[in-house]
């Protein structure tokens, strides 16, 4: 069974609260924004992780922001010593056709583009809260809802195999370990 990670963000302008961890994929999502939501219960339900995620703020373009660092920040706590780290998926959707490609491995970098402003920042944001590198090829699509929903459920399956613990870890670098040293000043 593995541990549950709780990370909470509080600003003048959003209080958002994710609690996830490997699981069964069971989410239980309310940020007020009801595309998010629903993109959150889709990426819950494909990654595997058990998602609960309460937000409340001023605006959406706030909300959907920090809902992004709070859950990246989450994921990437909940990243196994032994992660297989890579993970890639192309999801069909109606008319769209997705591809999702990550590392897990500690290096932020987003590239996209998806159809929605909001959700090019919510990949953006997680990424760079999780630091993870993530590519996201829109290969076919139309419908704007179903291009979104598609990257959603790629991400979520292709994150779901990066997390898979494989016992062993994945870099010539080996264990990577930082260390920071406060330095006495006089």
């Amino acid at each position: 069974m593995s541990t549950r990670k709780i990370v909470e963000r509080r600003t003048k302008e959003t209080t958002v609260r994710v609690e996830a961890s490997l699981g069964s994929g069971l989410a239980s999502v309310d940020t007020t924004v009801p595309f998010l939501d629903h993109m959150m219960t889709a990426l819950a339900k494909y990654s595997g992780l058990d998602l609960t995620i309460k937000a409340r703020g001023d605006l959406r373009h706030h909300i959907v922001e920090d809902v992004a660092l709070t859950a990246g920040q989450a994921v990437a706590a909940l990243v196994p010593k032994g992660a297989a780290r890579y993970g890639e998926r192309t999801v069909p959707m109606d008319d769209a056709l997705v591809q999702a490609v990550i590392d897990v491995g500690g290096r932020p970098f987003y590239r996209g583009p998806i159809p929605s402003t909001f959700f090019e920042h919510w990949m953006r944001s997680f990424c760079d809260a999780g630091k993870f590198t993530l590519h996201i090829r829109v290969l076919r699509g139309e419908d704007r809802h179903h291009v979104v929903e598609a990257a959603f459920k790629a991400l979520g399956f292709s994150l779901g195999q990066a997390l898979a613990d494989t016992g062993s870890v994945f870099s010539t670098k080996g264990s990577v370990s930082l260390r920071t040293k406060r330095r006495k000043r006089t």
